[in-house]
Order: structure tokens, then sequence, then C-alpha cells
């Protein structure tokens, strides 16, 4: 008996084996730290850590066509003022970033602030996050997931005009606080 792959299989499961350790993990266990010993995924421990005032700027852009961007520029959006809705969406989006990110903490957010500017030349929506907290971890995930459900709500409240928009060069442009220090694009 094969399956849809041709491979064959009699419905019975084999020997279970161990999950492999990824090789040459050792270089990468000493820079990323979301790897084990064994080069399993986990939780950064924090608890050690003094807690410091640290914010993250992301940066994320929307292109569009010319009816899409005259829409949305003008208000005139069927599903209304979507750039209120990306606003909310950016920031629901950054406080539940540890839902939608597998290995980041949940954080308290001190505050999250998402803003969205268009570009007539360029017929794109430039959307920028910036998260802050005194805390223990950064927050960098936090600005990037606002900006790509700012990017998203966008793209669902301009979807029936233009299905081409796309949604681009999601970036980390700053980030200030924490062990590492200042970071600039």
């Amino acid at each position: 008996m094969s399956d849809e792959r041709g491979e064959k299989g009699g419905g019975e499961a084999g020997p279970r084996r161990k999950p492999r350790r990824p090789r040459g993990t050792a270089p990468l266990r000493r820079s990323l730290l979301h790897v084990d010993a064994r080069g399993r995924a986990r939780m950064v421990d924090v608890g050690g850590k003094a807690a410091t005032r640290r914010e993250a700027v992301a940066l994320g852009v929307v292109e569009m066509g010319a009816a899409a961007f005259e829409a949305l520029e003008s208000g005139r959006l069927a599903k209304g003022d979507a750039l209120a809705v990306a606003r909310l969406a950016g920031i629901q989006a950054a406080k539940r970033t540890s839902e939608i990110v597998p290995l980041c903490h949940p954080l308290a957010l001190e505050s999250v602030d998402v803003d969205v500017t268009l570009d007539r030349a360029g017929r794109r929506a430039i959307v920028t996050a910036t998260a802050r907290i005194t805390g223990k971890t950064g927050v960098e995930m936090e600005a990037l997931t606002a900006v790509a459900a700012a990017g998203l709500a966008l793209y669902d409240m301009i979807k029936a005009l233009d299905k081409g928009a796309a949604i681009k060069e999601i970036v980390l442009v700053r980030k200030s606080g924490g062990r590492s220090g200042e970071y600039r694009r």
C-alpha cells in the first residue's frame, strides 16, 4: 500500500526514533539564547535580569494601486476609517505578541504608538510602531508585530479595490535599553 507521496506504509507505525539533535548547535548556543544545550527551542530565563527602560521602533510599508490609495486617502473605503482600524489592530497585536510569537515573554507594555503616514508619490502607507516598557526583556517583537498587524488590517480594508497590494519592508528601525544597548538601522 502507498500513500499520496508514493511511500509504502501498512498503517502501522515503525519503531519510534529519538528526535535528532540539530548538527552544529554548539556555536549557535553561544549567540542564540532561545536554544538549550541539546539544540531545542526554549524560552529565555529573564528572572535574574534587572529591569531597564526599553523602547523599540519598527516600520513597514503597504504598497497599493491608484484606486485603493485614492479611496484610502479620501476616507471613502466601504469598511470605514482604515487608518483608525490599522492603528487599533497594531496596538492590539502588540499587547498579544506572546500569543502569536511562541518564545516571547508576555509583557506589561507601558505604551504602544502606531502611526500611518500616506505617501502619495509612492502610493503607499508607511506604518510606524513604537513600544515602551521598563522591564527585563526588550519590546522589539511587540513593535514588529504591531507593524505587521497594522499592515494586515490595511490590506483587509483595501483588498476589495486592490488584491495585489503588498506588505513590505517590515524592519526594526531602532531599539534602546537592555544589555545589548542601542541599535539603529
